[in-house]
């Protein structure tokens, strides 16, 4: 059986790296083999790359943060994703390429044609991509609510969140054979529902 690449998406607080979680379970639980991984990061040098692109404290300049998190992914598929994809693993990702474009790409206001044409030179489109849909008010609220230190993106206020949604949303609707928008401010069962409903529809992989 060839390998499953299947992408979270979705602005801050939309509940990710949670269902990102429940899906790898689910699908373990039901016997197939699965990769769980993130960006920026996912490899060693990746998560290197990580700690200079979230600090709080750092000022990168747009081309340059764009240029950052490429190479972030081109390690992460070179060491980690391609690899499990070859296995015949399913490759469960928090975040991935479209996160590029809607926040360095939309929000910031950065060159999408460029972005674009260096997500084709990476070589490697997912199979399926979750776009999770919260409003900004709820991206807000949770991030309130971890008790933590926000990076450089949580930190940003409700008018970028609002851009992260309308970018997201629109890369869903333009690209409708591969994205699913998903409904996430309910709880994270019945989001995880939802997932798991979408999953075996899209690529009768059985959660």
């Amino acid at each position: 059986m060839p390998g499953r690449f299947i992408t979270l998406e979705g602005g801050e607080g939309a509940g990710k790296s949670t269902q990102a979680r429940l899906l790898a379970q689910a699908l373990r639980a039901a016997g197939h083999t699965v990769v769980e991984t993130r960006e920026p990061g996912g490899a060693p040098g990746a998560e290197i790359l990580r700690g200079l692109l979230l600090d709080p404290h750092a000022a990168w300049s747009l081309p340059a943060e764009t240029l950052l998190h490429f190479a972030a992914r081109a390690e992460h598929i070179a060491r980690t994703i391609r690899p499990a994809l070859d296995a015949g693993s399913v490759v469960v990702c928090d975040r991935f390429a479209d996160s590029t474009m809607a926040y360095q790409g939309y929000a910031q206001g950065g060159d999408r044609a460029a972005i674009a044409a260096l997500t084709t030179i990476m070589a490697l489109r997912p199979d399926l991509t979750l776009v999770l849909d919260v409003s900004e008010k709820t991206s807000l609220a949770r991030l309130a609510g971890r008790g933590r230190a926000a990076d450089r993106y949580e930190r940003e206020g409700e008018a970028f969140f609002a851009r992260i949604r309308a970018a997201f949303r629109a890369i869903a609707a333009a690209d409708s054979a591969r994205c699913v928008l998903i409904p996430a401010e309910d709880g994270p069962e019945a989001v995880a529902a939802r997932i798991r409903d979408t999953v075996r529809t899209r690529l009768s992989l059985a959660p």
